[in-house]
């Protein structure tokens, strides 16, 4: 009999680094996850103080399944978690398969150490590889305001193709929560790697119209 190839598995790389801004990380979860994508995910040792404290939550390597699931809300789908330091994982190497790559939130710190191939954890060594393989890499800084030497950086790995998002959101879409507006920066995010979502009301051209959906919807 014959033996049919079989498709490898070809995830998106995420890795969230010690920024304020965890939510945006649990809203690109929920929306890879939702879209049937597979994820990698990477939480760096320093993004765990943020995570306590923005959402109350923990997040452990040997219970991950539960604290992921309670982070981001739904089932985790189809999830691998490696460590910040195995340098031994797949995503620390060009051969294993990945659909690209998405730090969120990104810290000053990790874009430098990016921009300068560092590869001092697994996060930015995976965003090194991601790179030099020429595939996807999205980088969601949150910091404000910003030094020379960073935009420096930032200029650099754009002009290497990456994609240097700003959480940055914004407000046509009618948002006016901050669910709104965390999903409204996650939904930049999937539009850039080509993942369809719901995630915010797009812009037709028309002054006042997603207040005008919000208010039929709740009429």
């Amino acid at each position: 009999m014959d033996h049919q190839p079989t498709t490898p598995r070809t995830p998106w790389v995420v890795g969230i680094t010690g920024a304020s801004g965890t939510p945006y990380a649990a809203a690109v979860l929920r929306g890879l996850l939702d879209a049937g994508e597979a994820v990698d995910l990477v939480v760096s040792r320093a993004a765990r103080l943020p995570l306590l404290d923005e959402t109350g939550l923990t997040f452990r390597e040997a219970r991950w399944h539960m604290d992921v699931k309670e982070f981001i809300g739904r089932d985790v789908g189809d999830m691998r978690v490696w460590k910040e330091n195995d340098f031994t994982a797949g995503p620390a190497s060009g051969s294993y398969p990945t659909r690209g790559m998405i730090v969120v939130p990104a810290t000053t710190a990790a874009v430098a150490g990016i921009a300068t191939g560092m590869s001092k954890d697994l996060i930015q060594r995976a965003a090194d590889v991601t790179l030099k393989e020429r595939r996807m890499l999205v980088l969601v800084v949150r910091e404000t305001p910003l030094r020379r030497v960073t935009l420096q950086q930032m200029a650099d790995l754009s002009g290497e193709g990456a994609v240097v998002l700003p959480a940055s959101p914004g407000f046509y879409a009618g948002s006016h929560d901050v669910r709104q507006m965390t999903d409204f920066v996650a939904g930049k995010v999937l539009d850039v790697v080509g993942v369809p979502h719901t995630l915010y009301t797009r812009w037709r051209g028309q002054l006042g119209a997603a207040r005008a959906e919000e208010a039929a919807a709740g009429a």
